[in-house]
């Protein structure tokens, strides 16, 4: 893993086990990397309690209970689907804070409405609103998806999401 990952890694470390919590993550496009980023880190188990890899529309609703309404509607790639891929991965761990990713990575796969590079992210807390935005990403597609896992962790910590105690 390179540098900038590990420092952040460490620095999601930190900031978790001041807090007191476990984190848990969904991850479609990502693909396990935030987990593989995370658990890179020695001493993660004290705040990392497991990572879903619901690639798939099936994985989705089985894993995390997302509704095969929202996917239909809103599709994989939306803030509808984030949305309950955190509360599905907090009602299905023992983490007390969770992140969700699903998004186009390339080459293929994209429309005019989901372009190549949009990526949808969440992020909630047990006893908190689920907060999800959405950003377009370029590059090709290890670069979008490292994009997206660098995002989806520092933007967890900033105090523009309601996360903080």
């Amino acid at each position: 893993m390179d540098a900038e990952l590990a420092t952040l890694s460490a620095e999601v470390g930190s900031w978790l086990s001041r807090a007191g919590w476990k984190l848990a993550c969904a991850e479609s496009c990502t693909g396990g990397w935030i987990a593989e980023v995370v658990t890179a880190t020695a001493g993660s188990s004290e705040w990392f309690d497991c990572g879903f890899v619901t690639y798939s529309n099936d994985a989705k609703q089985d894993l995390l209970a997302v509704s095969g309404q929202t996917l239909a509607q809103a599709g994989a790639v939306s803030e509808d689907t984030v949305r309950e891929m955190v509360a599905g991965c907090l009602a299905r761990s023992r983490a007390d804070i969770a992140l969700a990713v699903s998004g186009v990575a390339g080459p293929g796969g994209g429309s005019a409405a989901k372009p190549v590079g949009l990526v949808c992210f969440g992020w909630g807390r047990r006893d908190a609103a689920i907060h999800c935005e959405t950003r377009r990403f370029g590059g090709d597609r290890e670069s979008v998806r490292r994009q997206a896992v660098l995002f989806a962790l520092r933007h967890m910590m900033t105090n523009e999401l309601p996360l903080a105690r």
